[in-house]
């Protein structure tokens, strides 16, 4: 990796905006156990609109991170499941969510700080 890394257009800078949404890396993760229609994703995650995950579902198929599959059988709608490449993402998300897990106080705490500062 060279030191411009993170700079305009490069590698590092792509893979920071495919998780700068939360919702890209919440369904990711929702994912990783296998196949899920939508209404199941919905329960499972929680607080995520129809609209919203639509549109992450669409956003993570167009960048190859998640395949949509038609129904088995009449009724049974579409579900969608990780590939291979959005399969290679778990390892980092798990690894930030262990970081947010054991550094997630601290954050908050300085929030607070900062917001209590502002106010005076």
């Amino acid at each position: 990796m060279t030191t411009d890394a993170y700079l305009a257009d490069c590698r590092a800078r792509l893979a920071f905006d495919l998780l700068s949404n939360t919702w890209n890396a919440v369904l990711l993760w929702a994912l990783r156990d296998g196949p899920q229609r939508p209404v199941e994703l919905r329960g499972r995650i929680g607080g995520i609109s129809s609209k919203v995950l639509t549109e992450t579902l669409r956003r993570l198929q167009a960048s190859g991170l998640v395949e949509r599959r038609p129904g088995t059988s009449a009724g049974t709608g579409v579900a969608y499941e990780l590939t291979d490449l959005g399969r290679t993402l778990l390892p980092p998300i798990e690894a930030f969510g262990v970081w947010a897990f054991e550094h997630g106080d601290q954050v908050m705490a300085a929030q607070e700080a900062a917001g209590e500062e502002g106010e005076r």
